[in-house]
């Protein structure tokens, strides 16, 4: 009697630490709004596109408002970092870092299309995302001084008070970007020459 074959078992998908396994499906979310859009993205759908099981997801976000505020978060965070990290141990003069850390901020925050954009439309009105959105300013505030305190002769307090007015004015500058007011060029280019002139001493 031939030995009976054996069926092919189920692959085994690994077990991923809480840390990993957030990443994961917050990566997973933004190629769903990427690919789908915001008003796909519900739990049970992240869980699908995951292959994880739906208890999964709830336990990472309870709620799709939670999902949508840390996913707010983190892509926020992520591109802060990645040009924190970008401008960190460089030689570069300070007309280069001005113009550089101008054009990246007004570029991305007039950004109308991508998905950082699209989670912010989703959570328009709500008081969570008010709350979060003063938390990424403020972290904008810090990736400014860390960029700029190699060019700045002021003190610690100083310079973080100047770099939260230019946070402020980058934002003013994109918006206006955004209604037509200012061409991208010219936004930069102003918000370049308000960078520059933070820096100087006063009396």
């Amino acid at each position: 009697m031939p030995e009976r074959e054996h069926s092919a078992s189920p692959p085994v998908t690994r077990r991923l630490a809480k840390a990993e396994r957030r990443s994961q499906l917050l990566e997973t979310a933004r190629q769903v709004i990427r690919r789908e859009g915001a008003d796909r993205l519900t739990l049970g759908h992240l869980a699908k596109c995951a292959g994880v099981s739906k208890p999964v997801v709830y336990d990472h976000f309870a709620t799709r408002s939670a999902l949508l505020i840390e996913l707010y978060r983190w892509i926020d965070i992520e591109r802060v970092n990645a040009f924190r990290e970008l401008m960190a141990g460089s030689n570069r003069s300070l007309e280069d870092t001005t113009q550089l850390l101008a054009n990246a901020y007004i570029e991305c925050a007039a950004n109308n299309t991508d998905e950082f954009y699209a989670v912010g439309a989703a959570l328009a009105g709500s008081d969570e995302k008010a709350a979060v959105f003063q938390e990424l300013l403020d972290n904008c505030v810090q990736m400014f001084v860390s960029v700029l305190t190699p060019h700045a002769g002021l003190p610690a307090v100083e310079l973080e008070r100047r770099c939260t007015g230019l946070v402020g004015a980058g934002e003013a500058l994109a918006g206006a970007l955004v209604r037509g007011r200012f061409t991208a060029a010219e936004a930069i280019n102003s918000f370049t020459s308000l960078i520059r002139g933070s820096l100087q001493s006063v009396g």
